[in-house]
């Protein structure tokens, strides 16, 4: 066997598992789940997070009915308060719904 023929046999390899790794590392950034659970609704929602400082955050979660404020650090997480309802302000102020990127793009190619 020639260095030519060794190359041509082993480049594939290397490809191939290049693919394989990308593909899980795309898994695992996107948070596909595989498993048991996979089809049942998550009964957790996130309603607010709000940065403090850099790494460390406040969220609002509500799990099961219940709404839980959250200090969020990057080594911890600790519960602040537990919240029965969550009540919300909305006195003079609108809340401005942001178009999603798709819609500017379209009307930017005049599709719509």
């Amino acid at each position: 066997m020639s260095t030519v023929d060794i190359f041509t046999t082993i480049l594939p390899l290397f490809l191939i598992v290049g693919l394989l790794y990308a593909a899980l590392l795309f898994i695992r950034k996107s948070g596909l789940v595989m498993g048991k659970n996979q089809g049942k609704i998550s009964q957790m929602k996130i309603i607010s997070t709000q940065s403090i400082m850099h790494k460390k955050f406040v969220s609002i979660v509500k799990v099961q009915g219940s709404y839980l404020v959250l200090g969020i650090s990057e080594n911890s997480i600790t519960l602040l308060k537990e919240l029965d309802s969550l009540e919300e302000e909305n006195n003079d102020t609108e809340i401005s719904v942001k178009p999603k990127f798709s819609e500017i793009f379209k009307q930017n190619l005049g599709m719509k």
